[in-house]
This record gives C-alpha cells, sequence and structure tokens, in this order.
C-alpha cells in the first residue's frame, strides 16, 4: 500500500529542517491549522492522519495492529522512510505524542528532538502517579461511548477541549469524532486511555520539550513533572493556556514556546 496515501500525507513548506506532526485522538490534521503557516517560511512540514481518522484510507485498518500504540508508531516510521526524512523534529499532541515518542525509541536516528503537546504516558492514577482519572471513570465513559456513540461525543469533547467560553472549539471537535468510524474511534479511545507507557520513557534518549498547560482536565500539571523527572534531556514549559488542546484555543502561545525551543 502506498504509505502516503494511507495515512493522507501533505507536505508543505520549505526549509531545511523537517516538522513531523501528529495529530491526537479523534481529530485529524486539520487541529494544527493554527500553528503552521507560522513555519512554512522557515520549515518543512508534514502532516498525516492516524488510520482511521480524517482523509487516512481505513481499508487499512486493523485491529490487531492498532491495538497498540505501536501500530501507529510504525506508520510515522513509514512516513519518514518513504520521505526518505532523517533528524526531524517530531511534534505529537496528546497520544500523538506518545507515538511519536515510541517511534523515537525504535529509531531515534530519524529524529533531532520532539515536541510534545500535553503529553500523558499514563492516564490512570496510581499509588504514587496522578494521571488524572480514576479506572473506574474511564471504563464509564468508554462504555458510554458503546452505548450512545453521539451522546459521548458531546460529554467527552468540553471536557478534552476545556475552554467554556469558546464553545465553538469543543463543538468543533465534536464534530470531528462524528467523522470518524465510530468502530475504529471506540477502539483507539481504548488504546489511547488505557495505555501505560511509563516503563517506557527511560529508553527515550531524544531530547524532548514537554508543553503543558496551567489547567488541564485529561493531563493535569502533575503529568508534565513527571514526564519531565523521567525522561532525559526534557524541558517542561507550562503555557498560560487551558484545556487539553493548545494549539487549538492557544496558538500564539503555543508558536512561540515552539519557536523559541527551535531556535535554541
Amino acid at each position: 500500500m502506498d504509505v502516503l496515501k494511507r495515512n493522507n500525507v501533505t507536505v508543505m513548506g520549505q526549509g531545511q529542517q523537517t516538522l513531523v506532526l501528529a495529530h491526537g485522538f479523534g481529530c485529524d490534521q486539520n487541529i494544527w491549522r493554527f500553528v503552521t503557516p507560522r513555519f512554512l517560511a522557515t520549515h518543512r512540514l508534514v502532516l498525516y492522519d492516524h488510520v482511521g481518522a480524517g482523509g487516512s484510507q481505513l481499508t487499512a485498518y486493523s485491529p490487531y495492529k492498532y491495538g497498540q500504540l505501536e501500530g501507529y508508531a510504525d506508520d510515522l516510521l513509514d512516513i519518514c522512510r518513504a520521505l526518505n526524512l532523517e533528524r526531524v523534529v517530531g511534534v505529537g499532541h496528546s497520544v500523538g505524542a506518545m507515538i511519536t515518542m515510541l517511534a523515537a525509541m525504535q529509531a531515534p536516528e530519524c529524529f533531532e528532538r520532539l515536541v510534545l503537546v500535553t503529553p500523558s504516558p499514563c492516564y490512570i492514577n496510581e499509588p504514587g502517579y496522578v494521571g488524572g482519572f480514576e479506572r473506574t471513570e474511564l471504563e464509564e465513559l468508554l462504555k458510554l461511548m458503546d452505548d450512545d456513540y453521539q451522546h459521548w461525543t458531546q460529554v467527552v469533547a468540553p471536557l478534552i477541549v476545556g475552554n467554556p467560553a469558546q464553545p465553538e472549539l469543543w463543538e468543533e471537535l465534536a464534530a470531528s469524532f462524528c467523522r470518524t468510524d465510530p468502530t475504529i474511534a471506540r477502539q483507539f479511545a481504548r488504546v489511547t486511555f488505557l495505555s501505560d507507557n511509563r516503563s517506557d520513557l527511560p529508553r527515550l534518549r531524544t531530547p524532548s520539550l514537554i508543553l503543558q498547560c496551567r489547567d488541564d482536565l485529561i493531563a493535569p500539571p502533575e503529568v508534565g513533572h513527571y514526564l519531565q523527572q523521567h525522561l532525559r534531556g526534557s524541558q517542561l514549559v507550562t503555557l498560560d493556556a487551558t484545556g487539553h488542546c493548545p494549539h487549538l484555543s492557544a496558538p500564539l502561545a503555543t508558536v512561540a514556546a515552539l519557536e523559541d525551543y527551535l531556535l535554541d
């Protein structure tokens, strides 16, 4: 299968350095539209959709392959190889950040640096670890997803985006959920929210920037501090932003943090 068609790959911009952007759960590459214009004149940008999202080829979806985040990481590496990319800056949001990290662990030669936007290695509270949710809370949300997918989109989108004064943002995400095949979305939700990648963190050798929001229900501040403590060569920047999608709700702050890191 043509990898670039499979993942609906878009290449734009110009420059010596390449940014590869991986979106999070429930959305597609369009979520980066407020960030990418600033870098078109200075960087080559590679955007793509995870299989099952956006304009990706749904026929490529395999419950076995995508039953773990490593399946999505393999796709990211396929894209890098298809475009002959080396030493790129991997930019990932939420679960896209974890997918990018796993890809960098597997093929460190492909990545020079990482930018992890509101990442979380584990969403479930455990003794000595604050993930943000009790397991029973996540199980209830996943059950609602099974029972009434449309209602679930209306419940979860505001939790993810936050910013109640900007309902158009979570309405956009809810609409994106509705464009995703429900069967694929259900499995991706379980893989996203029930995965625990904490034990993988010491394997990462690529320097990284962790972008945290000061108020994020999905990835609370404790998660950002945990990642900084367990990722070698990482920096933590807390944005004056709320919600889990600062590239959507606070794009200027997100762009400024990216520029500072890329120019460092």
